[in-house]
């Protein structure tokens, strides 16, 4: 059995918080999370590709145990996630990476895979995200995640964590478990909050043109595959069809019993990403 590494970095002036996989030697393999998540949301993958690559599970600026942004209006957004993201790839000597991203991980991937930075993303998966986010779900999204929550008990905090998240779709015990575990802190007074800095949505206002990156898109040439919760309101069918027919024309998984966005924590999914992972050699 592999288990995690936890390492921290100094990166463009922030604390990088890092769960690492697997053996430096092998291959590369990014996962990177959604907007309120953190890296070992990918735990069940990350273990399983490790056998044969080196995994590495960042935690985004303002999340996790990474550190905060101190002008939020101007680094959390797509431009410096990127900017890091290299900076990584960059301080373990990674030349070239397959990519997985969820939501905002997505979104960073394709940025990635389309510009300058192209030659260093090998493959990419994109989990459930389109170069487009309906104003709709913006609106769900800054309601749930604008005003962090406050909890007296642990159960309390796991109760809202397992209702809110549920569009990730099945998942068993220990996957809700480390959910909890990595999505909580306690506050001056003691009771419960969650994880990241309120001011990561600063991103939907002050940088709109984050979530509109269809010309990007448009340019990736690598191997490309996309996962589609089919109960997402964040990827809509009109958005996969357009994907699959203009830039990298991703084949799809769609999963049924999903929305946004699937965990990729059950033994068919990680089966599958091993699969199309292993064809981008």
């Amino acid at each position: 059995m592999i288990l995690p590494k936890s390492v921290l970095f100094n990166l463009l002036d922030y604390e990088i918080h890092v769960t690492e996989w697997g053996n430096r030697s092998n291959p590369a393999v990014v996962l990177w999370h959604g907007l309120a998540r953190t890296g070992r949301d990918f735990d069940e993958l990350a273990g399983s590709l490790a056998t044969e690559y080196f995994v590495i599970c960042p935690d985004t600026i303002g999340r996790g145990l990474s550190s905060w942004a101190t002008d939020p209006g101007s680094e959390y957004c797509l431009k410096n996630y990127c900017a890091i993201a290299i900076a990584l790839l960059d301080r373990y000597g990674i030349e070239n990476t397959r990519w997985l991203g969820t939501s905002m991980g997505g979104l960073i991937g394709m940025q990635l895979a389309s510009g300058q930075t192209a030659e260093r993303i090998n493959s990419l998966v994109i989990n459930d995200i389109a170069p487009s986010v309906p104003q709709q779900a913006i609106e769900r999204i800054l309601l749930y995640a604008a005003d962090l929550p406050v909890f007296e008990t642990l159960a309390l905090a796991a109760q809202w964590l397992k209702t809110t998240y549920k569009p990730f779709g099945p998942a068993n015990d220990t996957f809700w478990h480390r959910l909890l575990m990595h999505s909580i802190r306690r506050t001056d007074s003691g009771k419960i909050t969650l994880h990241y800095d309120p001011d990561i949505i600063s991103q939907f206002s002050v940088s709109p043109g984050d979530f509109e990156i269809w010309n990007q898109y448009e340019n990736i040439r690598q191997p490309t595959h996309l996962i589609w919760g089919a109960k997402s309101d964040v990827l809509t069918k009109s958005a996969v069809d357009r994907m699959t027919a203009s830039g990298p024309r991703p084949q799809v998984t769609i999963y049924r019993d999903c929305g946004h966005a699937p965990s990729l924590s059950r033994s068919g999914d990680i089966a599958a990403l091993k699969q199309f992972f292993q064809s981008t050699a």
